[in-house]
Order: C-alpha cells, then sequence, then structure tokens
C-alpha cells in the first residue's frame, strides 16, 4: 500500500466563463453554417468556468508549432513549480513540512507538448531535489495520465517501501487549440477542454514520515489496468504541420458500459469487494455524457461521483491533470461519510483506448 500525503494545484492565470469560449468559437467560424448548428455543445457541456494560460486574443491568431510548444516548455514549467510548491507545504510532517530533498522519485505525465530534456529534469533544476533522485517522464497517456501516473508511483512504492514519490499531471490542452480546424471533435474539444496542474505526493507504507501523516491521509491499495484492443482511434493526437488536432471520438460513452464496467466489476471481484462498498467514485469527467453513462452502466446516481461533477463545473476537462484536482477535492470535502471508513474508487480514460482504477480508503476513525 502507499499513502497519500498531499495534492498541490498549479492554475493558469486567466478565467473565462463557457459562454465566452461559446463566443470566441463562434468568431473563428462564423462562415461554417455547420459549426453554428453546433454550438449548443457548449451550452450543454455542463462547463462553467476554466483557467487558460494565455489571454482570448492570443487564441484568435495564428501560431506555429514551435511556438506553441515553445510556450508549453515555460508555462509547465512555471505551474508545475507551483503545483509541487504547494503539494510539498501541504505535506505537513508533523508540524515540519516536507523539504525538497525528501522525495525519492518524479513521475511527470503529459500529453499537451514535447521536450527533451524531459520537463522533470527543469524541475530538479529550479528547486532542491537531491540530483539521485528517480526521475519517469510519462508522455501521451491522455486523459488516463493522471490515474496512471498514480498507479505507476504505488507500484515503484511496493518495492521501495521506505520511499516517496512525486506524481505530476501537466496539461495546457489550450495552447493545442487549431482555429482552422473545423471538424466536430475540435468543437468538442474546445467545448471542455481547458488547462491545469497538479501535483501529488505519495509516500510508502515504510517511510520514515509515514507514522507523521494526517491520521485520515487516504491509503491506495490496488491499481488496475486495462486496454481495449482496435480503438486507437477512439481518443488522441493527430500531429499536423499546424500542431496537434484533437481526436475525440462521439462514441466515448459508448464504450463505459461494456468496456468500462467490466474493467470496474473485474477490479472488485478480485479483490471480493462488493459495489455497494464503493462510497465514492472520484472518476475523470471525460465529460458530462461519459458521468452519465457511468451513472447508467453501475446504476448509481449523481452522488458519488460529486467531486468529478464539481471539477467538471468549475475548470473543465484538463487531461490528464484532472483526476488529481478531483482527488484534491476529496481530500478537502467537508461532508462525513456515513461510515468510518470510506472507499473510492480513482478511474481515468484515455487513449489507446485504455482505462486505469485506484482502489484508495480514508479511516476517519
Amino acid at each position: 500500500m502507499a499513502y497519500i500525503a498531499s495534492v498541490g494545484l498549479g492554475m493558469p492565470e486567466y478565467e473565462v466563463s463557457q459562454d465566452e469560449v461559446k463566443s470566441m468559437f463562434q468568431a473563428f467560424f462564423k462562415n461554417n453554417r455547420k459549426m453554428n448548428k453546433l454550438l449548443p455543445v457548449f451550452d450543454n457541456a455542463m462547463v462553467k468556468t476554466r483557467q487558460l494560460v494565455k489571454d482570448k486574443q492570443w487564441y484568435g491568431e495564428s501560431h506555429t508549432f514551435a511556438e506553441t510548444n515553445a510556450a508549453y516548455i515555460d508555462y509547465a514549467i512555471n505551474l508545475s513549480l507551483k503545483a509541487i510548491d504547494r503539494c510539498l507545504q501541504e505535506a505537513r510532517i508533523g508540524e515540519k513540512r516536507f523539504k525538497y530533498n525528501q522525495i525519492d522519485a518524479i513521475i511527470f505525465v503529459s500529453s499537451t507538448g514535447i521536450a527533451t530534456p524531459s520537463l522533470d529534469a527543469y524541475l530538479m533544476n529550479e528547486r532542491s531535489f537531491r540530483e539521485d533522485v528517480v526521475r519517469m517522464p510519462i508522455w501521451g497517456l491522455g486523459c488516463a495520465g493522471g490515474a496512471m501516473g498514480l498507479s505507476r508511483g504505488f507500484e515503484w512504492l511496493q518495492t521501495n517501501r521506505d520511499k516517496s514519490v512525486l506524481v505530476v499531471a501537466c496539461e495546457l490542452c489550450s495552447l493545442t487549440f487549431q482555429k482552422e480546424d473545423n471538424k466536430l471533435s475540435n468543437l468538442v474539444g474546445t467545448a471542455l477542454f481547458g488547462d491545469g496542474v497538479a501535483a501529488t505526493l505519495l509516500i510508502g507504507e515504510e517511510s520514515l514520515y509515514q507514522s507523521q501523516l494526517n491520521s485520515n491521509s487516504p491509503i491506495v491499495y490496488k491499481t488496475s489496468s486495462r486496454l481495449k484492443k482496435n480503438k486507437l482511434d477512439v481518443m488522441g493526437w493527430d500531429v499536423t504541420q499546424n500542431g496537434m488536432e484533437v481526436i475525440f471520438s462521439k462514441n466515448i460513452p459508448k464504450l463505459i458500459p461494456g468496456f468500462w464496467k467490466k474493467h470496474v466489476t473485474d477490479f472488485l471481484r478480485s479483490e471480493q469487494l462488493p459495489m455497494e462498498k464503493i462510497n465514492t467514485f472520484l472518476a475523470h469527467p471525460g465529460g458530462r455524457k461519459v458521468l452519465e453513462a457511468m451513472e447508467q452502466s453501475m446504476d448509481i446516481d449523481s452522488i458519488p461521483l460529486r467531486y468529478s461533477y464539481d471539477i467538471l463545473r468549475d475548470h473543465g476537462n484538463m487531461s490528464s491533470a484532472t483526476v488529481l484536482y478531483i482527488l484534491k477535492k476529496w481530500l478537502e470535502k467537508s461532508i462525513q461519510p456515513q461510515s468510518d471508513i470510506e472507499t473510492a474508487l480513482i478511474s481515468a480514460l484515455g487513449p489507446g483506448f485504455s482505462s486505469e482504477l485506484l482502489l484508495v480508503e480514508r479511516d476517519y476513525r
């Protein structure tokens, strides 16, 4: 098992409403009648606000892939450092904050820009991390990346039980926006996606710091990964001369009742855990229809998914970072569970087509 010590966020400067984004999109494609008929997508997305790294004027201008990727590297470093700083400030070890030189491994997850050296190397140069930190940069996992980053951190701690892992998920989706791309997937992506960075600290069960964590720090007990073959075209990027064009299939919700539900039920069965024991779903909200498909397929109401709906409403879909935002919302919750132990299932879907699950518990006694 592994302990979740804290989550810190790095939020961009500019916050815009869904109405503002809709107006921007309408202006960009004002000569496309087909796009105008599809504008209700913005009204039905259940997103009210989101954060962006650039002001509205920037998105109406043309940019080369080199320009947008340079912006990605600059903002990714800045916001990741903010997220890490806040994460370690909140990770109290007794009365002291967790220090950079107490980190043993860094997992850096992103899919919205490229950098070599990978950005974890830049981050290590900006803070007092040790030189022998294990680095695990992960690219290309999309919306599943945050949950997969947690899983890989958990797995590393099973063989390094006295260590600590910092998982950073950084996604600046808005920088990939293509104002010349009039495909439906670009419309849906624009209605949903925002920018965000989050960092999570995981502590091994035999760490010297484990006993000094908050008494109700969540514990990760088990993880599970699954890939549905021959679904490579469901989600991802189409890399063009202008940059990354989003691939976002309308069929994603249709994969929930079969593929995702079977993954969840198989996972719970392997843990001899009945569905009724899951109090909370910390599910990455691929969109409103994805969350509703989860409710219907598992025969649950919106209450177990309330944190997913809250983050979708206030921040949009931030790809891999979203599930860590949801995790933080759960950590800060004021609602007390009906029982002493709360069992949660972290869930995320991504390109491939892939599914990631983590079984987590909090003890309030």
